[in-house]
């Protein structure tokens, strides 16, 4: 290399900056520091102060914005703190490129303090690709590729260590190189799945987090309009994929097969768009895997397509398979619509405060183009009825079942959506586990309201105790958390509500207001069935 050769950092900010990366998530440590010092003015350094908080705050930005998102942890213990929700993004097929630092090639063999062994095996297999790049120069090639890889179908988070002496060290640019990773459904397939559409007498379409993760809700919505199908929302879905008062939308199918045959029951062609075919999360009989109803998937994913219990896969991308459905399926004009499904009369308020209700209100005084950002697992059905999204962009929540990644995300999700109001509406167990992400909210003044659905403990665990005939499990209550405080300490205004003559006022203040802040409503402990369908009756 001769001496006007770029150093390994030179060159790496480089390809940061050819991907489009205006941010990087981090929370630094000392085998980062060669890579951070002297900051470039063009690149905003996000800090997060934990590194679970710095994985959820960056999948909500990539998620948010489409394009891959760039965290720089710790070393070996940083990267086990983000593991959770590392976990959570590859589950959510964000794009995402992780770094660690790793001690210097030097003292690697010595097995020193802050060293990580076999670093690149360290996340797998939770991550699409992983390198720790055998010689200095080779980094900014191999952050490259972890770009590429990371934004290819179905995409997902990648991961590259980098010792901490390797950033001064020279390197060549790599080339600049772009991939078309779109790519287009058999066309016979396609021909087959609208003559099937075609015949059906009572097609339903379940629609998944893909829709929306590839920015086609609308084309989602002109298939199934021409097609007069009805359209569930797939179980344990991500992202909202079709509009929830749309007139053909059916309800939310649950991850219970019992409960999912019975919400599907009369359809005679079914078709699941951007889903896997099914997510469950309980055991039971589901007679539609045996009663040879025709079922179709759509999906960019082979391991989702292998995996289906049944039916018939065509693999692509969803722009390019609703496009070509869209052309081959003809206006089904004497087809008889779905029924509508009927709206749920408004809570009444009482004392404690019904979380339906709570939910009710908050759906009638915010903003219509606010976005939820969702981590209240006991209060999802009261969610789901009582506070319908419009479709694109408009909710996110994790596909993993994690806790711990909603709060950190909708910070991520304000950063990419300046201009709008962000709702993070999350349970008060949920909220601990990445509290930390308030302070960055705060830091930035960013427009959050958060939303403690506080029951005074993990009612999930208390519905499945139930379910599950669980008598008595310890570890469930969660007495005595002040998030009023605990806000207040990381920056935060907060308000307690306990009176439901306060809530609107409360709400109404927190939603106008020009930076983050935090409103815990004590609710009832009431939860609703988990795994029943959100259905039309």
């Amino acid at each position: 290399m001769n001496s006007k050769s770029p150093t390994v950092r030179e060159a790496t900010l480089d390809v940061l900056r050819t991907f489009g990366v205006d941010r990087v998530f981090g929370n630094p440590g000392s085998t980062e520091l060669a890579f951070l010092h002297d900051w470039p003015d063009d690149i905003d350094y996000v800090l997060g102060l934990q590194e679970a908080c710095v994985v959820g705050m960056a999948d909500g930005y990539a998620q948010a914005t489409g394009r891959p998102a760039f965290v720089n942890l710790h070393s070996a213990a940083g990267l086990g703190h983000a593991l959770g929700n590392l976990f959570t993004a590859f589950r959510n097929k964000t794009p995402l490129v992780v770094t660690a630092g790793q001690q210097a090639r030097s003292l690697l063999r010595l097995r020193p303090y802050l060293f990580a062994e076999d670093a690149e095996r360290f996340p797998k297999p939770y991550v699409k690709w992983s390198s720790e790049p055998a010689r200095a120069e080779d980094v900014p090639a191999a952050i490259a590729q972890a770009f590429l890889t990371a934004m290819q179908h179905p995409r997902g988070p990648t991961f590259v260590s980098v010792p901490s002496d390797d950033w001064a060290r020279p390197a060549a640019h790599p080339p600049v190189r772009r991939i078309a990773a779109e790519f287009a459904p058999d066309p016979s397939a396609v021909a087959r799945l609208a003559l099937a559409i075609k015949a059906a007498r009572k097609p339903a379409f379940v629609v998944g987090p893909d829709i929306d993760r590839n920015f086609c809700v609308e084309q989602m919505v002109a298939v199934a309009e021409r097609a007069r199908a009805a359209v569930w929302a797939s179980p344990m879905s991500s992202r909202c994929s079709f509009p929830e008062r749309h007139p053909q939308f059916a309800g939310f199918l649950p991850a219970a097969p019992g409960g999912l045959a019975r919400a599907l029951r009369g359809a005679d062609t079914i078709v699941v768009f951007g889903a896997p075919v099914f997510t469950f999360h309980v055991e039971g009989q589901c007679d539609l895997l045996e009663d040879g109803t025709p079922v179709w998937q759509i999906t960019d994913d082979p391991t989702e397509a292998a995996s289906a219990a049944v039916g018939e896969t065509i693999i692509a991308t969803q722009p390019k398979a609703l496009g070509a459905l869209l052309s081959a399926l003809p206006d089904i004009a004497d087809r008889e619509p779905p029924a509508v499904r009927a709206v749920p009369a408004v809570p009444a308020a009482a004392s404690p405060i019904p979380p339906a209700y709570a939910l009710s209100r908050l759906s009638a005084l915010m903003p219509p183009d606010a976005i939820v950002v969702e981590e209240a697992p006991s209060h999802r059905p009261a969610v789901q009825q009582y506070l319908p999204r419009p479709g694109a962009d408009s909710f996110y929540t994790m596909a993993s079942g994690g806790l711990g990644y909603s709060l950190p995300a909708s910070v991520g999700v304000a950063l990419a959506r300046p201009g709008r109001r962000i709702i993070c509406l999350i349970g008060d167990g949920s909220a601990m586990y990445c509290i930390q992400a308030i302070w960055t909210a705060a830091q930035r003044g960013l427009p959050i309201t958060f939303i403690v659905m506080n029951n005074s403990g993990y009612g999930a665990m208390r519905a499945f105790s139930q379910i599950m005939q669980a008598h008595r499990p310890p570890g469930i209550d969660l007495p005595g958390l002040d998030f009023v405080a605990l806000a207040k300490g990381l920056g935060c205004p907060g308000k307690r509500v306990t009176n439901v003559a306060e809530l609107d006022r409360t709400l109404g203040e927190a939603l106008a207001a020009q930076g983050p802040l935090l409103v815990d409503i004590a609710v009832g402990d009431t939860v609703g069935d988990l795994f029943a369908s959100g259905s039309r009756s």
